[in-house]
């Protein structure tokens, strides 16, 4: 378990590859608890099960930050703050498709998450 696993995680560049590394290093319940952690300090209701499968977790998370750009821009600002998300990351995205738009920015929280628990996990 070395660097390879952080490097691993850098060239992940879908959703369900970043997931499957996540079941595959043994921590997906440790990233689901923390997006509960993150969403819960943003006042947000998300309550994920921790085996909930991840095609279910990509789809609710979707439709989560696509309803969060639509109808509550504050409350998704506020989040992506909580969660630290790259905001020079969320500038490079194409905005003209909400749907594409919001699927980019799961990516990149489920990639913030990550990183987050794979650290803990490193160096605990």
């Amino acid at each position: 378990m070395g660097g390879s696993l952080y490097k691993s995680m850098e060239e992940v560049t879908g959703i369900y590859e970043l997931l499957s590394l996540a079941e595959e290093k043994k921590l997906y319940r440790d990233l689901i608890r923390q997006l509960n952690k993150d969403f819960k300090f943003a006042n947000l209701e998300a309550d994920y099960e921790e085996d909930i499968h991840p095609v279910t977790l990509k789809q609710l998370l979707h439709e989560t930050v696509f309803n969060l750009i639509n109808q509550r821009f504050a409350d998704y600002l506020n989040l992506l703050y909580i969660i630290d998300v790259s905001e020079a990351k969320v500038k490079e995205l194409d905005g003209s498709d909400i749907l594409k738009l919001s699927e980019a920015v799961v990516l990149l929280i489920l990639k913030r998450e990550w990183q987050k628990v794979w650290f803990r996990y490193k160096y605990q």
